[in-house]
């Protein structure tokens, strides 16, 4: 003897409700999947380096013709025989007059009021925020994106700088009565990536990373990651470092 039922309807209600969410974590997974192994694409860059090189085009050259950009240190950015000693055990010194510096670029040759920046904000600003603004824009230029575009989107700014030399030097010279709010402001590492994407108005991550000489390093992972997780959909990512003082750097 047998006896049957008609399936209680609750009970088929949660199996097809169950069913369609295994659906829909195993299409979720697929997606995730195939995110992690997918080909990141680099479709534009900008670059500044020493030994005169201003382009993409240029530092390709550079590296083709094994030419090295270090040089003597720029009589405009420190007197280097005045720190110069053999003897490196001597305080306040350097053992080497020699480093890697940009040429043809001057900081208070940056166009302000191209990026909606007061002239007297912009004379605040640490000028690896100015050089970061420029060659970031010249980036997409070479990738063919318009700027215009990027404001409102997931598009992340990730940065690596670490010096902060100008700081030092502003606060060997600067007044009580000079001090104003573009001081901090132009000279926070953190405020580098946020006034690139304020200025786009980027929707995406905006993070500066400073472990030291890795910085820029890490940053280009810190974005592969963002694109992969699909927390951004474009990533803007770089590094900057300028040697404006003697110190330690």
């Amino acid at each position: 003897m047998t006896t049957t039922s008609a399936p209680n309807p609750d009970r088929r209600a949660i199996i097809t409700e169950a069913l369609r969410k295994i659906d829909d974590l195993t299409a979720r997974l697929a997606v995730a999947e195939k995110s992690s192994t997918e080909p990141i694409a680099v479709v534009g860059m900008g670059c500044r380096f020493p030994g005169g090189v201003n382009n993409p085009e240029q530092f390709w050259e550079l590296l083709r013709d094994g030419r090295s950009g270090i040089g003597r240190v720029p009589p405009e950015r420190w007197d280097a025989d005045a720190f110069f000693t053999d003897d490196h055990t001597v305080p306040g010194t350097i053992c080497s007059r020699d480093g890697g510096f940009l040429s043809g670029w001057q900081p208070d040759e940056f166009d302000a009021e191209f990026f909606s920046i007061s002239p007297r904000e912009a004379a605040a600003m640490d000028p690896q925020q100015r050089l970061f603004l420029e060659v970031a824009w010249e980036a997409l230029e070479h990738s063919g994106i318009a700027p215009h575009t990027i404001r409102g989107t997931q598009t992340s700014v990730f940065v690596g700088v670490t010096a902060y030399d100008y700081m030092v030097t502003l606060a060997g010279q600067l007044r009580p009565e000079d001090l104003d709010a573009y001081i901090p402001t132009g000279n926070a590492l953190n405020f580098t990536a946020g006034r690139l994407a304020y200025f786009l108005g980027a929707r995406g991550p905006a993070m500066v990373i400073d472990t030291a000489c890795s910085s820029s390093l890490v940053a280009v992972h810190l974005a592969c990651q963002s694109l992969r997780s699909g927390e951004s959909d474009t990533a803007l990512v770089g590094g900057t470092n300028l040697l404006l003082s003697p110190g330690p750097s």
